[in-house]
């Protein structure tokens, strides 16, 4: 398969000489990331105290943005605390739909990896249009008065700030491992299905380790309790996450088809074509293990194996040229195209879902 690494500057010329010599074919996608994590912000701001859905914005401003959701749209949004962080930060969930407990929900969660900026920018983009287009747009009316939709905005508000501030290219949370110097736990290796089924997530060093237990971390634990409280009426589960271009479903730890592996292909297969209609962007679908990797412990396999029988997660733009730095050109059209596949699974679960 193909694989995107990044290679400090002193060792470029041993990798590339290793790789020939090896026939590996390899091209570079990105001569200096300084450069291009710089580059990143190229949309201007008019007025750099709104909060901006073309530009990427910081955790302070989310914050802000979910206060403004609410004074906006009393009748329709509301915020809900499900936790704090390892570093006391608060897990806000927006609870979007015209407000009645006893409706279906979809779940969606994005930023659970700090660095994929684009996640968390989506996030904010449905919040923002769901609301706007309540009372004009037939299908979101439709959606918003049948169905409550839960969004967690960012997940890992740790990372999501040490990625602002500190490292750019950071992923796991911020919590401290005992017996080693290396800091933070994926939070998508972290969840209690076939949990530690893989051997290269042992390593705290590693970007993908899996903690010391299933729900190890207050991130996965709240998010895991929050969607056990609520089990009955979620009938989907969304996680953004990029980059790739991708629209993944289970199994993840298995290579084994999930039951409903048929109608969970042809949600995928509409949902892309659907989100192609706008700009042409290519995805690919299929079930985690196959089309990207296996993984053990994530947020998908986990919701699907509590019984959401409809769990999806988006790899979004680019396929790499980019990669995690994807400039903020780029922020409106990834969310609109990606809100056509969103809006074609809320109505195929609306509709399928008993």
């Amino acid at each position: 398969m193909t694989v995107d690494f990044r290679v400090k500057e002193k060792d470029s010329e041993a990798v590339k000489t290793a790789m020939e010599r090896n026939q590996m074919h390899h091209m570079i996608l990105i001569h200096d990331l300084q450069e291009e994590i710089e580059k990143q912000f190229d949309v201007k701001e008019d007025a750099p105290r709104r909060h901006s859905y073309a530009k990427y914005n910081d955790w302070e401003k989310i914050v802000a943005w979910t206060e403004k959701m609410m004074d906006k749209h009393p009748e329709m949004v509301s915020r809900i605390k499900i936790g704090t962080t390892v570093e006391d930060n608060p897990l806000y969930v927006l609870k979007v739909g015209k407000q009645d407990e006893r409706k279906m929900s979809i779940f969606m969660d994005c930023g659970i990896h700090a660095r994929e900026w684009i996640s968390p920018a989506f996030c904010q983009w449905f919040v923002y249009q769901a609301t706007k287009s309540y009372g004009k747009n037939k299908i979101m009316t439709k959606l918003l008065d049948q169905m409550n939709f839960y969004v967690l905005p960012v997940f890992n508000v740790d990372g999501y700030i040490w990625s602002w501030t500190k490292n750019r290219m950071w992923r796991k949370n911020r919590s401290k491992n005992e017996h080693s110097k290396c800091i933070g736990t994926d939070l998508n290796r972290n969840f209690n299905v076939s949990w530690d089924s893989s051997a290269n997530t042992r390593n705290p060093c590693q970007e993908v380790y899996r903690g010391t237990a299933p729900e190890s971390e207050k991130e996965t634990k709240a998010v895991s309790d929050f969607i056990r409280s609520h089990l009955p009426s979620i009938k989907a589960y969304i996680t953004f996450h990029s980059y790739s271009q991708m629209l993944l479903f289970p199994y993840g730890y298995t290579h084994k088809l999930a039951p409903n592996h048929e109608s969970l292909n042809k949600v995928a297969k509409i949902g892309i074509e659907a989100l192609a209609t706008r700009y042409e962007t290519q995805y690919i679908y299929g079930p985690i293990a196959s089309t990207i990797y296996p993984t053990s412990g994530s947020s998908l396999d986990w919701a699907y194996d509590m019984g959401i029988k409809h769990t999806f997660a988006f790899e979004l733009r680019d396929k790499g040229k980019f990669g995690f730095l994807l400039p903020e050109s780029q922020i409106k059209s990834t969310c609109k195209e990606t809100m056509l596949a969103v809006k074609f699974i809320a109505k195929y679960i609306l509709k399928h879902a008993c």
